[in-house]
């Protein structure tokens, strides 16, 4: 079954990344780029189908592209998911087939779901049936003791027949039992030539690169070499000033960038707005810590931060004095205003 909505593989996008990428977060990204895709953290499909978790799915417009992550097993729970995912505004679904951590494993879902690739088909299947959005998988290259080569292929083969037009792999193995999720993000040896090879065997398949890359021109150059998209995770949220401040025009072509001071100007009225509603400070500067990362100042700024914004009461005086250690050594006239 032909998947029931064209999909086009954005040249960047911010991976998912659990306890990250919450809607705070996303907002933020969506001040420093305003054309790579983001995504949501995971969220699972029994939360919302029998949970009835539905604000896991709330979401600013502005975010927009962006992508809803789905953890499961189950396809006609992971189908009726993807339907409150469509209802809810995403135009795009993600199955995670890539986490490694002991909660997927339990669930027989994320990176385990590579094991079982006919059983993945059976889930895209029904996931596309469910509605119109476009359905994606996030995968990895392989787990434990499996070949790569064989099977990714055929987990790739799988999925492709069920109608799925863009796959993101994750360039390592995922070892489901001996290391953490931390170290299977770090220790598993990057292959990226194999994601390569397989865009080369499935010309027909979009294919994006996630894992390892930390700078646009790495993307570039992954770009340039045939792949549809990059995914960067933690070196966007690490660092988003050197990585996604010139991601739009140099990805994108797009001008007219931001600055980092007019990003920090765009957030005012967004923490001022959810300050309001009873949202702590510190939600929302954790994810900013590191915005000025390698520039003068930038040590002060996460130190104030770190230190003042979780207090009670905590406001925009907190961004005012953190700004104002980083503007009095890179930009006095500002930092006086």
């Amino acid at each position: 079954m032909p998947n029931n909505a064209a999909t086009e593989a954005a040249p960047l996008s911010i991976a998912p990344m659990m306890d990250w990428t919450d809607r705070h977060c996303r907002f933020f990204h969506r001040q420093i780029t305003r054309h790579a895709t983001l995504y949501t953290e995971m969220v699972t499909a029994p939360a919302l189908v029998r949970g009835g978790a539905l604000h896991l799915l709330a979401h600013d417009p502005i975010e927009h592209p962006l992508v809803l992550q789905l953890g499961g097993a189950e396809p006609d729970e992971l189908a009726q998911a993807a339907a409150l995912g469509w209802e809810a505004g995403y135009p795009e679904i993600n199955l995670n087939c890539g986490c490694p951590s002991d909660r997927v494993q339990s669930g027989c879902f994320g990176a385990a779901l590579m094991e079982r690739p006919a059983h993945v088909a059976a889930i895209c299947r029904a996931m596309i049936a469910a509605s119109p959005a476009r359905v994606t998988v996030k995968c990895r290259i392989g787990v434990d003791h499996q070949d790569p080569a064989q099977a990714l292929p055929a987990f790739l083969e799988a999925v492709a027949g069920a109608g799925v037009r863009h796959v993101i792999i994750h360039a390592r193995k995922a070892w489901l039992s001996g290391l953490s999720p931390r170290e299977n993000r770090e220790i598993p040896p990057l292959d990226h030539d194999i994601v390569l090879a397989m865009k080369a065997r499935f010309p027909e398949l979009a294919i994006t690169i996630n894992g390892g890359i930390t700078t646009l021109a790495q993307a570039r150059a992954f770009l340039d070499a045939g792949l549809d998209g990059v995914t960067i995770g933690r070196a966007a949220y690490q660092r988003p000033g050197d990585v996604l401040l010139p991601a739009d025009a140099q990805i994108f072509g797009a001008p007219g960038g931001r600055s980092a001071a007019q990003v920090l100007d765009a957030m005012r009225p967004y923490i001022a707005r959810e300050l309001a509603q009873g949202t702590r400070l510190s939600a929302i500067t954790r994810h900013m810590l590191g915005l000025f990362a390698g520039r003068p100042g930038a040590q002060h700024w996460r130190r104030i931060l770190s230190e003042r914004a979780h207090r009670p009461g905590a406001g925009l005086e907190v961004i005012d004095a953190a700004s104002e250690a980083v503007f009095s050594r890179t930009d006095p006239q500002r930092a006086a205003v």
